[in-house]
């Protein structure tokens, strides 16, 4: 056997990798499993947006490789976005690089700036990603807790108490993942100043800012923010456009120009059509995210009947594509989920796999049509 980088041994699979087979097992025998696990969009992109990938084929430049910093009128309608939905002014030729997707930001942000045994602050529960890229870079995850008590926000006097004389980085994640839990303009003037006084760089992942939610926010609209803060954000969940693979990192020219460095080398530039269909997507009025979220909105209403079927609560301001809800007391996450998964064939992520704080909790999508969700409530009352 050819062994492995010993940085392999540093993550494990991901958990929906694994879990979703097990999944698909069941449905292959027959078990009339549903998912309300996966945060995958169910709904279609604008049409304009389809319309725009089909056309591009017709463009000789179609097929052959594209810039590594992307079209300039797709820089230029992310700038636009920006201002008209974050009040934020951002250059389309220096402060905006596109990515294949924010997730492939978060390898790349780390491969750029972290050393080995460098410290990296992440949210539990967070994303797993932040810990498995900490990981993979030599770095070493430092867990900041947070709590429902505390709005799931970041307790800054805890910060403050400990020892932060090796951090380089530091990860949010508003709206948060899993939770919902919402910014204030407080909490990121905090994280600037923070960030400031520790000479750390802050990173806030911002794909879920349009669900549900009336007021997105950006870090970057706090003033100072770009010397210490960069953003990703993403046209996944916003414009139904996961399997696209389109995304961006903002921020500083300065340390884009250090992302690109690790991105040149890694890719050879989005499809063309794709960025084509970015731009279209880009351009949608409000009247899109309108729409879009009141069929939100009624999934909404029913996962909080499924919630109430269970006997978990929840957070009726949270936002985003998921109900955090809490599992009756001394219940764990883990057991629970596969009780409800062999019992009731309904699969739900389990809080434990967003971090230790999310033991007691569990998470539903709303990647589901009404007639499923109707049907999930039927099983399990």
């Amino acid at each position: 056997m050819i062994e492995v980088a010993n940085r392999l041994h540093t993550v494990e699979e991901y958990y929906f990798s694994k879990k979703l087979r097990e999944v698909n097992v069941m449905i292959a025998n027959g078990k009339p499993v549903i998912n309300l696990g996966i945060g995958s969009p169910d709904l279609q992109p604008p049409q304009k947006v389809v319309d725009a990938i089909a056309e591009s084929f017709k463009n000789p430049n179609a097929h052959k490789y594209q810039s590594y910093q992307g079209l300039p009128e797709l820089r230029d309608a992310m700038a636009k976005f920006y201002k008209e939905h974050f009040s934020v002014n951002l250059s389309s030729s220096t402060e905006i690089l596109p990515l294949m997707g924010s997730k492939e930001g978060i390898m790349h942000i780390s491969m750029a700036f972290l050393n080995e045994g460098d410290e990296v602050l992440i949210p539990n529960p967070g994303y797993p990603t932040y810990q498995s890229v900490t990981n993979l870079v030599g770095a070493k995850g430092v867990l900041y807790d947070l709590n429902e008590a505390n709005n799931w926000l970041p307790d800054f006097d805890a910060l403050e108490k400990s020892d932060l004389s090796k951090v380089k980085l530091m990860w949010v994640n508003y709206p948060h993942m899993p939770t919902g839990a919402q910014p204030t303009k407080y909490v990121f003037e905090k994280l600037v100043a923070f960030a400031k006084r520790h000479n750390i760089l802050v990173v806030n992942d911002n794909p879920y800012s349009f669900i549900l939610n009336d007021n997105p926010k950006s870090i970057l609209s706090v003033k100072g923010a770009k010397e210490v803060c960069l953003e990703l954000n993403s046209l996944s969940k916003t414009f139904n456009m996961a399997g696209w693979r389109v995304g961006m990192v903002v921020g500083d020219s300065e340390l884009l120009n250090s992302i690109l460095k690790v991105k040149s080398n890694m890719d050879s530039g989005m499809f063309f059509g794709i960025q084509k269909g970015a731009i279209e997507a880009l351009k949608c009025s409000k009247m899109w995210f309108a729409t879009l979220n009141n069929v939100y909105r009624e999934r909404r209403n029913l996962v909080w009947q499924l919630a109430d079927a269970l006997n978990c609560t929840y957070d009726k301001e949270a936002t985003g594509l998921f109900v955090w809800a809490k599992l009756p007391a001394n219940v764990k996450s883990e057991e629970f989920i596969d009780i409800i998964l062999n019992e009731k064939y309904v699969f739900i992520t389990p809080g434990t796999i967003f971090g230790t704080q999310g033991e007691g909790y569990i998470r539903f999508s709303l990647c589901a049509s009404t007639e499923v969700l109707e049907e999930a409530i039927t099983r399990v009352q």
